[in-house]
């Protein structure tokens, strides 16, 4: 995953920055009673002989414990912050797809755990996108407000200053 600027990139993960899958963990739908689980792995360099690391996100998407609704997805860890204001977005280069839909996420907010252990609710700012072979250039502009997965047209503008989270996920609502 690299961000952009007008005319150069710095990579975030891959790339001439190496995947460190330590700072990434699963958030999936057990957090809620459900049963889907995600993994995000090393994968081989791509078939041009390319160099770089790649990174493998698959799991398996549940929908059955939760009456239709499910999620899998592998998020940053919480110490993570990125300043992403001197660019004008992300890029993701999909090397082997399989067609299924996903959402990038960002947040600039990470609220204190509830005192049920509990994540509290925050914006998300999200990008839907198709898992086929592609790289995607991705504006600032083109990640929708959402608040649980409903649209928040009315949130505060994303603090590009403050990215305390990016997330891959794989999600099927009811």
């Amino acid at each position: 995953m690299s961000i952009q600027a007008s005319e150069s990139l710095h990579h975030l993960f891959g790339g001439t920055c190496s995947w460190d899958f330590d700072s990434w963990h699963a958030s999936d739908d057990r957090v809620r009673g459900g049963k889907s689980q995600s993994h995000l792995e090393a994968a081989s360099p791509s078939a041009s002989g390319a160099t770089h690391q790649n990174a493998r996100f698959f799991g398996d998407l549940d929908i059955t414990a939760l009456g239709g609704a499910g999620f899998a997805s592998q998020r940053t860890a919480d110490s993570k912050s990125w300043d992403l204001s001197p660019y004008s977005g992300l890029s993701i280069k999909i090397v082997n797809g399989d067609g299924k839909k996903y959402t990038l996420i960002l947040k600039d907010e990470i609220l204190p755990k509830r005192p049920d252990g509990r994540e509290q609710s925050t914006i998300s700012w999200e990008y839907d996108f198709v898992g086929e072979q592609s790289e995607l250039r991705i504006s600032w502009a083109d990640f929708k407000p959402t608040y649980r997965g409903k649209a928040k047209p009315d949130a505060d503008p994303l603090d590009l200053t403050g990215i305390k989270l990016l997330s891959i996920m794989m999600r099927r609502q009811v």
